[in-house]
């Protein structure tokens, strides 16, 4: 089924050093705010207590900030979470408290300024498994890259797999990005998420990359720009009908899925949105600029030597 036709092939590699330029500003703006600004990494991975608190008026967050600086907590996190009367606090570990104790003690503080204020979660995590699942989630990340290079590698050319795996960690750290310089939550939820984009993504350069190859042997006199814009226009429908459906399913977990979706469904938001642009604009320009040729996808067939009779 075809909902969008397209008479004509979009000239997609005409604007491959542009497509490629604004991938590359966005990668270096990623960086720099994962250097300068880093993640505000979970208590799942730092080790501590996670407290939710909400008002039923706006929160005055400078006020809880400064009850918490009270009860010694200097490098605790206080921030609006959703909205203006939901507060995410984050408690570094304190020996010798357990985290109900910990909870009550901070709940009895902020009840002296305001009576009305309601605990809705305390979450718990010690900080050598809060760095075993640091450790755990990075090498999971880098054997999924692995893996897909690998994959790419035996199914189709090794120009295929170098430009399919930094289309995929240009969406990695573009995901990243977003939470350094937002400072959101990252824990264990959004990990799962951007793994999940990793596999997303890679599924998408699949479906062009297969269709480069097919055109490779359909289309003897096009050049190999002519072959990968027919291959990423033929393609459009799909990809704008499977990614629609996509995102309604994740929108619907961010605006209806609560708080525990909520940092889930943003990071695949972000995920999905430029998993089409570098699976399209990024990979393919990346692709042309390695110098596939029809002789990488197509190899010659050995002509059988004629038998001689003696």
């Amino acid at each position: 089924m075809e909902l969008f036709h397209f008479k004509k092939d979009i000239p997609f590699m005409s604007y491959g050093r542009l497509t490629t330029s604004i991938s590359l500003i966005t990668f270096c703006l990623a960086v720099f705010f994962l250097a300068t600004r880093g993640l505000a990494l979970g208590v799942d991975f730092t080790g501590g207590t996670l407290m939710e608190v909400s008002y039923p008026h706006a929160a005055d967050v400078p006020q809880i900030r400064s009850a918490i600086d009270g009860l010694g907590f200097k490098d605790a996190t206080v921030q609006n979470f959703g909205s203006d009367s939901n507060v995410l606090l984050r408690l570094p570990i304190k020996k010798g408290v357990s985290a109900g104790q910990l909870s009550e003690e901070v709940m009895a503080a902020l009840r002296a300024h305001d009576s009305k204020v309601e605990l809705h979660r305390v979450d718990s995590v010690g900080a050598q498994v809060g760095e075993e699942l640091y450790t755990n989630g990075a090498l999971a990340m880098l054997f999924v890259c692995i893996g897909i290079m690998v994959y790419l590698a035996i199914r189709f050319e090794w120009r295929f797999a170098v430009s399919a795996i930094i289309a995929n960690m240009h969406d990695v750290v573009i995901i990243l990005g977003f939470f350094a310089f937002f400072q959101w939550e990252f824990n264990l939820t959004v990990l799962a998420a951007v793994l999940a984009v990793l596999g997303y993504s890679v599924n998408e350069s699949v479906v062009v990359f297969d269709r480069v190859r097919e055109n490779f042997r359909k289309m003897r006199k096009a050049s190999v720009r002519e072959i990968i814009d027919n291959a990423i226009t033929r393609t459009m429908s799909r990809t704008i009908m499977t990614h629609l459906c996509t995102q309604l399913v994740v929108c619907s977990m961010l605006f209806f899925g609560g708080e525990a979706l909520h940092n889930f469904a943003l990071a695949l938001t972000i995920g999905i949105c430029f998993g089409i642009y570098s699976s399209v604009l990024v990979a393919s320009p990346i692709v042309l600029a390695l110098g596939i040729s029809r002789e990488d996808m197509i190899k010659p067939e050995k002509k059988e030597e004629a038998d001689s009779t003696p």
